[in-house]
């Protein structure tokens, strides 16, 4: 077969003259295999150029990409260090409201308790990105750790700032009505004898019929004439104060009603052992009289 032959005859116009072409038929198969080999050879070699060329153009995208990323990342972090700025912030507020509240302090190695997170994979496989994406999960992490351990703690402020209120709320604090203060507290020469006695409140001058004020929330205990002190109101406030108001000319309460801090309960006179119009104010706890002028914090 790769012996034979195939023979061309070649007519030109009328006046030529006829050729012949003999080409083995070996040279003709292996021109075929040529050309098919050459086609084939092409086509994947303008598949590798285009794959290249996309492969590149991805590459470029990814790269592009990674920098976003990155770039974002770092932004990230930024904002987290904002945000630990403020928590740190937050902190101080929380230790100066326990000091202020003498409430218990928190041990600074409690606040690092839970602090810590999954062992790191090796740095040095990772590319930028990636150890930005991995510091930036570390720190997000810990603040939500540190945040959620603050946001318990702060309830616990809560409630005992609630029940802080409601003894303070139950703590004489203000004056108990407008006047001047005519006699302190301690020992005091008596306005009747010239000899110094204990005097266990204080005196505020002012006209007859001036409104006395209840100095903190409680409950009407006494109300009736006590001797020297004339007309005279008793407040129990619970947490073991008692407050007494003295030489009045009128009472507006009576007993075992409830008052809130400001209530109007009498009104000044000058009953019993007094010299003029005022008001004998007196602060107990525990049966003990105390200093008036020290739970009088709206100073005049």
């Amino acid at each position: 077969m790769w012996k034979k032959k195939l023979t061309l005859i070649l007519i030109p116009n009328a006046s030529g003259i006829l050729k012949q072409l003999s080409i083995p038929v070996a040279t003709v198969y292996l021109a075929a295999a040529a050309v098919v080999i050459l086609l084939l050879g092409s086509f994947f070699l303008s598949a590798e150029l285009i794959g290249d060329k996309v492969s590149q153009t991805e590459l470029e995208s990814l790269r592009a990409e990674n920098v976003e990323l990155t770039d974002k990342f770092e932004q990230m972090r930024w904002h987290l260090a904002e945000v630990e700025s403020r928590y740190e912030k937050l902190i101080d507020k929380e230790v100066k409201v326990r000091a202020v509240f003498d409430l218990p302090e928190i041990d600074p190695q409690e606040r690092q308790l839970g602090i810590g997170g999954p062992t790191p994979p090796m740095l040095e496989q990772m590319t930028f990105a990636q150890s930005a994406a991995y510091a930036t999960e570390l720190e997000l992490d810990r603040l939500l750790r540190l945040s959620k351990f603050e946001m318990e703690k702060y309830s616990e402020v809560e409630t005992s700032l609630f029940d802080l209120k409601d003894r303070l709320d139950h703590t004489p604090s203000i004056w108990p009505c407008k006047g001047w203060l005519s006699r302190g507290y301690g020992m005091k020469f008596d306005p009747f004898t010239g000899y110094k006695r204990m005097h266990s409140g204080i005196d505020l001058a002012n006209h007859t019929g001036t409104e006395i004020h209840a100095t903190a929330d409680g409950k009407v205990v006494k109300v009736a004439k006590m001797g020297g002190m004339g007309r005279m109101i008793t407040i129990d406030h619970g947490y073991g104060f008692k407050t007494r108001y003295g030489h009045l000319s009128n009472y507006k309460v009576k007993v075992g009603q409830k008052v809130k801090r400001g209530d109007l309960i009498a009104l000044m006179g000058s009953s019993g052992y007094s010299t003029g119009p005022h008001l004998h104010y007196e602060v107990l706890r525990n049966g003990k009289s105390l200093n008036p002028r020290n739970y009088i914090l709206n100073e005049k």
